[in-house]
């Protein structure tokens, strides 16, 4: 990634080195504009998680494949409890701050690129929804047979995303209509980030309902083991090898 490109990490070093005054604005390809709830999140410790990002955390087993580490939040936690964390991210920002804030292993890598040369992994860690990373469908399949070749027989994949369908907004409702009409999940939303004068390329990030992810994740010979409920939009599914 270019520098200009790492809006996302310029954010976590800036907030890192003291300045808390800018957040990230997410642009959707039909024009839509977001605020992000501000880098703090990236930072929280344990104890100020989410109560369902607590009990997640439970169900990590082994070495852990920390996926867009970010700033290190779950890896230095885990750390802490005795797993061995691999961190990924493709930020070269995120990753120093990760790296400063105390997070031992980390490497700059796509998921695309994730193979048998990282070694094997108890656990798939997609956190901070994440699980958006896998693009598309038919990336998420692509990449969940990839997985199965660094993990262990009892391997979990923990991911959160969004019931991207609980929404009033009719902004989004409207996106999700127009997705299907050109061929893609409702869910798929292409995205930038910006942060200052700082902006990625467009990428594409997959939302799904707890019902569509059951239905991805057939014929990949991994299943949906458990939800954990947020309580609202947000889940994080605990997924095993059949």
């Amino acid at each position: 990634m270019r520098a200009r490109e790492d809006a996302f990490g310029r954010m976590i070093y800036d907030y890192h080195r003291g300045d808390r005054s800018g957040s990230e604005i997410v642009e959707r390809d039909d024009g839509y504009f977001d605020v992000s709830g501000g880098p703090d999140t990236y930072f929280r410790e344990y104890k100020n998680w989410s109560p369902h990002e607590r009990k997640a955390m439970q169900y990590v087993r082994g070495r852990v494949l920390d996926i867009g580490c970010g700033a290190g939040r779950s890896g230095l936690h885990l750390q802490t409890r005795g797993h061995e964390v691999l961190g990924i991210d493709v930020s070269p920002l995120a990753l120093k701050v990760a790296r400063q804030r105390g997070l031992r292993s980390t490497r700059e890598l796509s998921i695309t690129k994730v193979g048998p040369d990282l070694g094997k992994f108890g656990t798939i860690l997609m956190m901070g929804n994440n699980f958006g990373l896998f693009g598309s469908r038919k990336r998420a399949r692509w990449l969940l047979r990839r997985f199965k070749r660094v993990t262990t027989d009892d391997a979990r994949v923990i991911a959160e995303s969004v019931h991207v369908y609980r929404t009033a907004d009719p902004d989004h409702h409207r996106y999700h209509r127009m997705n299907r009409e050109r061929g893609r999940m409702g869910g798929q939303i292409r995205i930038r980030v910006r942060y200052q004068t700082y902006v990625t390329p467009w990428f594409d990030y997959l939302f799904v309902s707890p019902a569509e992810l059951k239905d991805l994740l057939g014929g990949t010979d991994w299943h949906v083991e458990r939800l954990v409920d947020s309580g609202g939009p947000s889940y994080i599914a605990v997924i095993e090898k059949d």
